[in-house]
């Protein structure tokens, strides 16, 4: 199980972010706009870029990359099973270093079903 506490790590990168957001506000919107339009249903669902984008920063091994897909999973309404379906291809993939950042995955899935509405 991770140390990492997912709900506050997005909570600080965004906050992060702000600076940015201001210094170099042309470069962030067209990052915005890149990730709006990347990520918007097409032919392939919101829910399965999302999959995507996650397994990604999980092989990648980017802890902030988790917490934000792994909320916007949620919020998809991605089922565990889906969730952990992509895990499993993760670790074939990416070996013991994407088992370490699935492990961490889970716990972020964990930390953010205990801090959402329900």
């Amino acid at each position: 199980m991770s140390d990492f506490d997912h709900p506050t790590l997005i909570k600080n990168i965004g906050q992060s972010m702000i600076t940015l957001k201001k210094s170099q506000a042309q470069a962030m919107q067209g990052f915005g706009q890149l990730a709006k339009a990347a990520m918007s249903s097409g032919t392939i669902s919101e829910k399965h870029k999302e999959l995507m984008a996650l397994a990604i920063g999980i092989t990648q091994h980017c802890s902030g990359c988790i917490g934000f897909h792994v909320k916007a999973l949620q919020s998809l309404n991605c089922s565990r099973e889906e969730f952990e379906e992509m895990l499993a291809v993760c670790i074939y993939m990416g070996g013991g270093p994407a088992l370490m950042y699935a492990s961490e995955a889970e716990s972020a899935w964990d930390s953010f079903e205990k801090t959402s509405p329900q």
